[in-house]
This record gives structure tokens, sequence and C-alpha cells, in this order.
């Protein structure tokens, strides 16, 4: 998945503020109480040439009457013994306690590298105030604000000199494909039928995660590689937690692929972490498919499907480019289905759309509903074309790029999958100066 960041901290220094501004969204529930963040949680990073995942960690906290308080600490410590490099935050403001000191001890006994973090320096003269933090022992200290992004980009150079290199992926020309979700929702299941397919498997092989098996296999003439997150291989240590390396694959496999199937048991919907996960493959513009599996123990009339696919689209915001099928894995019901789904949407990642088409449809769209004034002057859009990229995106050339707002944006984005399709796929659009 390339290199994994872990931050670390008591509650309320300021990480998921943080963990956000890093992302480019605002994803982590952000409150001052103590001990919001429950889940860790998984963003991409891009920083000079290169990738990391980014984990958020809830507070450690000890001795609180909170439920969460012993399943917080153990996701922290999972996240700290599988982590690259760890970010180890503290409050300037609050300055330095007992419980950042039990947080440090806690980090040496790793022996991992670890940038020591000091938050709330929003202003030059508050630099200085730090001094009581290189007490923890920590030979880097970075000081920064969360909220104002000040001495972000400098943490940022340090992070990325002190990632591992990564290994180089072995190239597949073959479609890959993850299958990604909480425990329990059928991943197993639905790779096993797939593999069983037709007797089609055509070879297994060492991949480029961790959890090294992969396998090929064949559908509508198609070769596929499907990578490893529901357990091809069983893993040796059957005390870990099933839930967090369960995410962590899917996190490993998100990044090698090239079409992301979400699993949801049909009976749980569309939880937390799912979430995460769809957000993640987002950032990562991955090729989407929704299998809602389980669909046989559901009671249902002839309205229950339209009205949980309404549920569920409420849920999922912006993301509704995404398609969402209903399936038993176990009834192999609408399996084939799912296939040609996966199909439809690599295709649709790789499509490319002539100037000339574009042009034709978008600027006459434009022509119905400009995009508006900028200091009383008509925002134009002269030119539109499909970058060389290898996944879709598209500059508009305007007069006034940066004077574009996010709901014509979004109306750009609509008019565009309307006319050309992109079901699946995310895409971006960049607004350059004419």
């Amino acid at each position: 998945m390339g290199n994994l960041v872990c931050i670390v901290g008591r509650p309320n220094v300021g990480k998921s503020t943080f963990f956000n501004r890093m992302i480019g969204r605002k994803d982590a529930i952000i409150d001052n109480v103590s001990g919001v963040t429950r889940d860790n949680k998984y963003g991409s990073v891009d920083w000079k040439d290169r990738n990391f995942t980014l984990m958020d960690t809830g507070g450690l906290v000890q001795g609180s009457e909170d439920v969460f308080e012993e399943a917080i600490r153990k996701q922290v410590f999972q996240g700290l013994e599988r982590a690259d490099l760890i970010l180890f935050m503290v409050d300037l403001q609050t300055g330095l306690t007992g419980l950042d000191q039990e947080v440090a001890d806690l980090i040496r006994k790793t022996q991992k590298p670890t940038l020591l973090i000091v938050n709330k320096s929003d202003t030059p003269d508050k630099l200085h105030q730090g001094g009581e933090f290189y007490s923890l022992g920590f030979d880097e200290v970075h000081n920064v604000s969360s909220e104002t992004g000040t001495g972000t980009g400098d943490l940022l150079d340090a992070i990325v000199e002190r990632l591992p290199e990564e290994a180089e992926k072995e190239d597949s020309k073959l479609p890959r494909i993850a299958i990604v979700g909480r425990p329990n929702v059928g991943k197993s299941s639905l790779t096993n039928m797939l593999l069983g397919y037709e007797r089609s498997i055509v070879t297994s092989k060492a991949g480029t995660t961790r959890d090294p098996v992969n396998a090929v296999m064949k559908g509508f003439g198609q070769e596929f590689e499907l990578l490893d997150t529901a357990g091809l291989r069983k893993k040796a240590k059957v005390r870990d937690d099933l839930e967090f390396y369960s995410v962590l694959r899917s996190v490993r496999a998100i990044e090698d692929s090239d079409v992301c199937v979400l699993m949801i048991d049909a009976q749980n919907g569309l939880e937390g972490q799912d979430m995460n996960i769809l957000h993640l493959a987002v950032q990562r513009k991955k090729g989407i498919l929704i299998l809602i599996n389980k669909w046989d123990l559901v009671e249902k009339d002839q309205n229950t499907a339209k009205e949980y696919e309404k549920a569920m689209r409420e849920r999922l915001g912006t993301l509704q480019y995404i398609p969402i099928l209903f399936v038993s894995v176990k009834e192999k019901q609408r399996v084939h289905k799912a296939l040609e789904s996966i199909q439809n949407i690599y295709k649709e990642r790789l499509k490319k759309v002539s100037t000339s088409k574009l042009n034709d449809v978008l600027l006459k769209k434009v022509e119905q509903r400009p995009p508006g004034l900028e200091r009383g002057k008509q925002i134009k859009i002269k030119y539109i074309t499909q970058l060389p990229s290898a996944t879709p995106a598209f500059a508009f050339f305007c007069n006034f790029p940066k004077a574009i707002k996010s709901p014509y944006k979004k109306y750009l984005e609509n008019q565009l999958r309307q006319a050309f399709g992109f079901q699946g796929v995310p895409i971006s659009l960049y607004f350059r100066k004419k």
C-alpha cells in the first residue's frame, strides 16, 4: 500500500484537524470533547512525487469512564506496530502533561522513527514556547498549526525524507481488482466463487503487497488479477485483530488496484469504516463498485431494494456515480452481473473522449448555464480537452479559473457524466487560464 504514517497523541491535541488538512477533506469528526475519534481513519497523501497512507488514531487515555477506551488503545497499539513512521502530536497551548509522557514512553518501546509535532503554534512568537517538549527526548521537533496550516509544508518534507523507499511494483497489464470490505461480509466467498468461475483459474503468483498471493481469473473473455484482501492465504498470526487487519489489507489493495469492489452486509448497511475505504478509493482515482451481499437474508417487498438504495445514496452524498448491485454470493444471485460491471467500470476508467466531442457537448451546456461574474466581468469557458493522464481528467480553459465555484464544477461534472458515462469512476476537473 506504500508507506503507513501513524498520528498518535492524547485526546484533543488536534490530530483530526491535522489529518483533515493533510488529506484535503473534512473526514474525521472534530469536537472539543475528548475521545471523539473512535476508529482509525485512513487517507492518502501525495507530496513531492511520493505517496503515503496517513492513519489518524483515537486519543490515548487512561482511567476514563468511556466504554470505548480499551478498544481505542488496542487500535492505537496496532497502528504503531504497523507504521513506517510515527507522528507524535502534543498541544502547545496546554503544555506538557503526564499523559504526553506516557504516550512518549509507549512510542519509544516501538523503536520506530518518530517526529514530534507541537501543534497550535499559530504565530511566530509561540514558536519559542515549546521548549519543554524537548524533554520528551525526540530528536526532531516540528511546530505546526493544524488550523491554519503553518509549518505543514516543512513537516511533509521531513516525512517523505524519512520514509523507507518503496519496493518497485510488479508491472501487470491485467486489470487489477480488489475486493474490500469489513470482516464477514462475504469477501472470501466471492473470491472463491470468482476463482472457480467456469474452472477459469489461470495461475497464482507472487504479488506486490506484503500479503503476497494474487490470483488471475478469466470472465467474459477478459483476464483479471484479483488482489488478496479476502484471505486467499491465511495469515500466520490467528490472534491478529480481524477488523484492523481487514481494513489494512483493504488499504493496501486499493493502492494497487484498478477497480475496488466494496462488499457490504445487507443486514448492516454502509458503516463508517466503509465510507473511509470508499473515500480512499476516490482519492486514488480507482474504479468503484458497491455490492450489497446477503440480499437473500433480507425480508423484502417490491419496494425494498429501491428504498434501500435511496437511503444508501443519501449516505454517499456526492458519490452518486458509484453503481450499487444487490447480490447473494451464497445463492449465486447476480454474481455474473457483478463481474460484468467490474469489466465495464475498468473500461470506463480508460475511456478517452475526443476534444471535438467535448467542446460540442459541454460548451452548449456552459452557454445554457453560464458560470457567473467575476468583478463585474462574465466568466467565460472557451475550450475543453481531456488530459493525457492514466485516469479521466479534463482541463477547462477560461478567463478567471480561480473564480469557478464548487457548485458549478459539480454541474460540469454531472454534464460530463450524462453525456459520456464514466460510471463508477472518479473524474478530475482542472481550470486553467485560456
